[in-house]
Parts: structure tokens; C-alpha cells; sequence
């Protein structure tokens, strides 16, 4: 036996330790989800034994493709966001995946309906105008709503917002500058054919995952910690948490003793609310293949619309931040009648008859997500690192909310979950228990 003392910010403790190898050391993740799936192979190429908890009745969290109207359609995540440099491109180039490199039309409007090129050309500028400023930003200096770079008055600054409701799943006024501005991407923006969902799902085939097994509650006080699970208790010698940040912070999981820390981190990272709607279109030819239109670029509670993707006689509306909330408590026919309106008041009334909905998403009212992704609260940037630091050597947590430049990504929590097993490989080896030698990098 050794010692070692729990190094959380909300209690001190010694607690036993047994001295282990990595045939009698065991890990629980919990979640299924990229990080979970990543985390989880990592363990396993150093021969760590490990089991995957899922409180779903599938792999893939936050990535889910469906075959619905003939196509795979991703539900959650869809784009390879930084795909030359995202590692789930290579897993799904790998895996006999089809990588479609067609770039995304987000910032052109597809036969300049109801948007001429000029004011397209003048938004863009705005755009510019804004990065500038975030990326200006003094990284040690004050943190500020993201909504106080925008030009003052500028007849621009609703359809930003309305970009930051899809891309943070909430509007400038509630996201924190400095996090914002930590986000990375190489603007490389390439999607899977067969469906990302599909690919995160192929990946954790391979892995020791139990469904419908919902953790509760987190005891951390013996030499073992355990888990109450809807299926009973389940005891690790140490966890990776990958659930929602949501989760954590309105404590549908819960721990003993108690983290508060963990809890204010999590309150901090909300997660912002970004829902699809995906429709057929009786007449496709209307619309470019892989086309795009905005909804109404004068105002904030606005739409995005994929027109063709693929170029299947499909329309993929997307919806962020306060919009999608309102839709969402709308019922079931809210998306559809306001994406029927926005395309009529572009394309003319006419329209409304060659569209029927397909299926919509409603990530806020899922119990096991209550959300889409995780933005920071203004003055609270620092909280990415509060969420993912280790607690005791014991527990250790992972997922997009704890990644420092890849947020609200498939491949930011990938690589949060592969730092996280990273890290159990590392104290395993400070503590003797693990050779460094056998730690090689997952050839995942």
C-alpha cells in the first residue's frame, strides 16, 4: 500500500492506494461518446482494463446518424470541423468511410435570393471587422460578453449573432470573449457521406460498452470508487466522467463528498442549444446542390438552410441559441412551420407544397445531453480547465466542454478523452505501477 492525498479544490483527504499493475488496475468511463470512445482505446492499448458505461441505448452521445427517407442523416455533429487536422477524418478515411471535401456554402447565399452580393460582401466585412477584435484581445486582460466587439449599430450585428447561435448554440451577449477567442480552427471544413455519427459509431463497435446503464452517483471516499448505475453498482479503481457539462452542473450526477468546484465549473459552461430540421423537397431542382440560403439576414432569430446535401432532394434547416428554444417549446410542428415561412418569403409561396417534413431534433429536451454544446459565460473562461482538472488521481474528466481550443467539436472532445487517459497512464507511472515504456501513443 501507499498514500496519496486527493488534490481537489473542495476537500483534502488521504485515502489508501492499492500498488497496482495494469492487469489489477480497472477504469469506468462514463459515457459512450467521443471522448468516452477515445479515452477508453487509449487504456486499452497500454493494456489497462477498461469499461465503458452509456446511459443511452447507443454509442455515440452527441453523434447520431439515422437512416431515415433513404439517406443517412446526422442528427448531432456533421461537420469534420479542422478536418485536416481532425483525427476522426483519418479514423473514417481509415475505416472505408466516403470524405466528402465539397466546402460548406455558409458564407454565400445561393442565387442571392433576398440577400444581394453587395450586402453579402458588406456582412462579411462586419465578420472580419469582429475577429479582429476578438483575436486583439489581451489573453490576461478583462473577460467581456463576446457582443461588445460588434461595430455599435451596425445593421449587421443580428445575423452575427445569429452566427454565433450555430456556432455556440448561443448569442454574443452570453458567450465570453476570451473563450471565444481560444477557439481553433483551420477553416477546413469536410463531411462524411455515410454520416459522422456513423463513423463515432463504427469506432466504439470495437469497444466494452454497456447501454442503458445511467450513473447516479459518483462515492469517491473508500479505497475503490463506486458508482450507483441504473443497473446496480459498479466499483473502478478510477473514472473518467465524459457526461454533458450540463449534467454535472445541475448534478443528474452526483458526488460524495461533494465537488463543488466541479459543479460551478460545469454551471459555467452551459450548454448552448443548436437543433436541425431536415425536409424533402418534391422539386430539387429549384435549389443548387449543396447550395445555401440564410433565412432573413436582417435579424437574429434567423435560420440556415443547406439546400441539397449531397445533392439529395433533401433541405437541412439549422437552428441556435434563443430561436431554437423557442421552437423547441413550440411542439412538434414549430421547426417546419418556421422554416416553411423563411423559404416561402425567399423562394415565393409556391414552395410550401413541395416541402414536407423529415425528422427534427430537440437536444434540449434530451435527458442525457439538455443541450448541443458548451460555450462559456462572460468572466468565466477559466472554467475549461476547472471542469477538466483531475480530482485524487481518482477521478478524471473529459469531453468538449473540458477541451481548451476544440469546444463544442467531435474531435475536441476526441482528443479531451485521449488527454484524460493520458493523464490516468502518467500517475500510474509516477506511482511505479506502470512502466512508461508500455504507454505508447493509441493507434486509434
Amino acid at each position: 500500500m501507499f498514500y496519496t492525498y486527493a488534490k481537489g479544490a473542495d476537500f483534502k483527504m488521504e485515502v489508501a492506494v492499492r500498488r497496482v499493475s495494469p492487469d489489477d488496475f480497472n477504469v469506468v468511463v462514463i459515457g459512450a461518446g467521443a471522448a468516452g470512445l477515445a479515452a477508453a482505446a487509449q487504456l486499452l492499448a497500454c493494456n489497462i482494463a477498461v469499461r465503458i458505461v452509456e446511459a443511452r441505448d447507443r454509442i455515440g452521445g452527441r453523434a447520431h446518424t439515422v437512416m431515415t427517407a433513404g439517406f443517412p442523416l446526422d442528427l448531432g455533429c456533421g461537420w469534420l470541423h479542422s478536418a485536416d487536422r481532425n483525427p476522426w477524418t483519418r479514423i473514417a478515411s481509415m475505416a472505408g468511410f466516403t470524405i466528402d471535401n465539397t466546402a460548406p456554402g455558409w458564407e454565400r447565399q445561393s442565387l442571392d435570393l433576398g440577400f444581394p452580393a453587395k450586402d453579402q460582401v458588406d456582412l462579411r466585412a462586419a465578420g472580419a471587422r469582429f475577429r479582429q477584435r476578438l483575436e486583439a484581445l489581451d489573453p490576461g486582460g478583462a473577460d467581456s460578453p463576446a457582443a461588445d466587439l460588434l461595430d455599435p449599430g451596425c445593421r449587421w450585428n443580428p445575423i452575427l449573432n445569429a452566427e454565433s447561435a450555430f456556432m455556440s448554440g448561443a448569442e454574443l451577449d452570453l458567450v465570453s470573449a476570451q473563450d471565444l477567442k481560444r477557439y481553433a480552427d483551420s477553416a477546413v471544413n469536410w463531411r462524411v457521406r455515410e454520416g459522422y455519427g456513423s463513423v463515432i459509431a463504427a469506432y466504439g463497435a470495437r469497444l466494452p460498452v454497456e447501454l442503458n446503464c445511467a450513473v447516479r452517483l459518483i462515492d469517491h471516499r473508500g479505497l475503490r470508487v463506486r458508482m450507483e448505475t441504473s443497473r446496480g453498482a459498479i466499483t473502478a479503481d478510477a473514472i473518467i466522467v465524459t457526461a454533458p457539462a450540463a449534467l454535472i452542473a445541475s448534478e443528474a450526477i452526483r458526488f460524495q463528498p461533494a465537488l463543488p468546484d466541479k459543479v460551478g465549473a460545469a454551471a459555467a459552461l452551459p450548454l448552448g442549444l443548436a437543433d436541425k430540421l431536415v425536409m424533402a423537397i418534391d422539386d430539387p431542382q429549384l435549389f443548387p446542390a449543396d447550395g445555401h440560403l440564410l433565412g432573413d439576414p436582417a435579424r437574429a432569430t434567423t435560420a440556415s438552410y443547406h439546400l441539397r446535401p449531397f445533392g439529395r432532394p433533401l433541405i437541412e434547416g439549422f437552428f441556435g441559441g434563443r430561436l431554437a428554444r423557442d421552437l423547441e417549446a413550440g411542439g412538434p410542428d414549430a421547426f417546419f412551420a418556421f422554416a416553411a415561412n423563411e423559404l416561402a418569403s425567399l423562394a415565393g409561396e409556391s414552395i410550401r407544397g413541395k416541402l414536407r417534413p423529415v425528422s427534427a431534433t430537440r437536444w434540449d429536451a434530451d435527458p442525457f445531453a439538455r443541450g448541443s454544446y458548451s460555450y462559456a459565460t462572460p468572466g468565466h473562461a477559466g472554467a475549461r480547465a476547472r471542469l477538466g482538472e483531475p480530482v485524487g488521481q481518482r477521478l478524471y474528466f473529459a469531453g468538449e466542454a473540458c477541451s481548451p481550443d476544440s469546444f463544442s467539436t467531435a474531435h475536441g472532445a476526441f482528443l479531451s478523452g485521449v488527454s484524460a487517459a493520458k493523464q490516468i497512464i502518467a500517475d500510474l507511472a509516477d506511482a511505479g505501477a506502470l512502466s512508461s515504456e508500455i504507454a505508447p501513443e493509441s493507434k486509434t
